[in-house]
């Protein structure tokens, strides 16, 4: 479906409202702001970091704690340099680049596109001139996109290092360590979260594509048949796709893109990617990817140390080959905040309200007094059931002004305690999404919320 100039603009307009939302509520603030910010590098406020937190917490249960075949690992950011030359990153991890010879400014040679076009996957007759100032562009040339460091005390090329640019090479790297550890067996997979560092040329869309973000990968090890790979690969991108409806995510704005021949790296044997519908077009959430037994085969190769797997069924050893699922922290929060954003009307009056789905709420309830000679006993019902659920106190403002702010957060619930409350130890209870309201005891609060949060 193609989008048009006016497509694009709505969507931009709506970009632009939820980054105003972002930052206006606690989500997302621009890094280093008080000295004009650092483009591609962002910060989690208060009630962001609490969204990022029920993702991956969300993530690491579905994917390691649910199941027997998988374990965990925590690795660095920087490895040993030749980890680099064995993936392939050192001489292949580049995007192309061209500067303005008018006004300096670089850009992909590959976005320097069309406005029209077939989602983000249509193809485009490139500009010839730049699109800030209309002067000429130089000739593409590769831009290595990993950050490069010093290890110890001298700057030479002895001591060069990177930031690693993803989180699986570790996992391969440490493929032996972690099997002799765990004591798994083929197929048995193992799964990864944490920072990675590209020095993308230009960053771009809110956090959908930045230079510091964070991954959760799995790395699922299977006997090295096209069989075998094809079983699996299927099985993972039925999993990760429900996955994303469990998040609350709709199924209307989720597909799955299966990559053409042509566009597949040169270790796969197939890749799809789940898209999800932006503002900005349809766009990558995750690859899953059957790799084949290129990365354990490479590291094998340049560590000179075995890594292959014996199989005692079959009495024989083979280097294993890999499903690999790979999935955006920052990516998913963008999606969530995109796909929660909506706008209705309260009394005539038109409102925001996040729609999280209840268990990925940055807060499940929020505490109001209606006065702020009600706080003690308002304060002491929130504590009680901060013990079980992530609860907010709020005792700032009119209760219409804590009610959209709440709104905003996406709380599902507020509870008020109000001066009736004292007679008839009962509080009233908002639902976000009808805005309807219910008078409940208040030692039943507790129990309440369970059902109402119950998935």
């Amino acid at each position: 479906m193609e989008r048009t100039i006016e497509t694009i603009e709505m969507g931009e307009k709506a970009m632009d409202e939820i980054v105003s939302l972002a930052k206006r509520r606690g989500f997302v603030f621009q890094s280093s702001e008080i000295y004009g910010g650092i483009n591609g590098f962002w910060d989690f406020g208060p009630v962001g970091v609490e969204l990022r937190r029920k993702i991956k917490d969300f993530w690491w249960k579905r994917m390691v704690y649910d199941r027997e075949d998988v374990v965990g690992v925590d690795t660095s950011i920087i490895a040993h340099p030749e980890t680099w030359k064995a993936s392939g990153h050192l001489d292949c991890f580049s995007d192309p680049m061209v500067d303005c010879k008018k006004c300096k400014h670089r850009f992909r040679a590959d976005e320097l596109q069309g406005p029209v076009a077939d989602s983000v996957h249509g193809h485009k007759p490139a500009l010839k001139k730049c699109p800030d100032c209309g002067g000429e562009l130089t000739e593409a040339k590769q831009f290595n996109l990993m950050f490069q460091t010093h290890v110890g005390a001298s700057q030479d090329s002895t001591s060069v290092a990177y930031l690693r640019p993803e989180t699986c090479q570790s996992i391969f790297t440490q493929f032996k360590n972690v099997l002799t550890t765990s004591r798994q067996k083929i197929p048995f997979g193992i799964a990864q979260i944490g920072k990675s560092f590209r020095n993308e040329i230009t960053p771009r869309n809110f956090i959908f594509r930045s230079r510091e973000f964070e991954q959760m990968e799995l790395e699922f090890f299977i006997r090295p048949t096209e069989a075998e790979g094809k079983k699996w690969y299927e099985y993972w991108k039925a999993e990760r796709l429900k996955w994303f409806y469990d998040l609350g995510i709709k199924k209307e704005s989720l597909r799955q893109r299966e990559h053409a021949k042509d566009e597949l790296a040169h270790y796969a044997r197939a890749c799809v990617d789940v898209e999800y519908n932006f503002p900005i077009g349809w766009s990558e959430l995750e690859g899953i990817a059957d790799r084949s037994n290129y990365d354990l085969s490479q590291h094998m190769k340049f560590s000179k140390k075995d890594l292959q797997y014996f199989d005692d069924e079959a009495k024989e050893k083979y280097v294993p080959a890999v499903v690999e699922c790979s999935v955006g922290v920052d990516r998913t929060f963008l999606t969530i905040l995109c796909d929660a954003f909506a706008k209705d009307k309260v009394e005539g009056e038109e409102r925001i309200v996040m729609r999280f789905a209840p268990h990925i709420a940055p807060f499940q309830a929020a505490v109001f007094p209606l006065s702020r000679k009600l706080a003690l006993p308002a304060h002491i019902l929130e504590k009680d059931l901060r013990k079980h659920f992530q609860t907010d106190f709020d005792d700032i403002g009119s209760i219409g002004k804590r009610y959209r702010r709440h709104d905003e957060i996406g709380t599902p619930f507020c509870i008020t305690y109000d001066f009736q409350s004292e007679e008839d130890k009962k509080v009233t209870v908002r639902d976000r999404d009808t805005t309807k309201q219910d008078r409940i005891a208040i030692d039943q609060a507790g129990n309440y919320l369970r059902d109402k949060l119950r998935t």
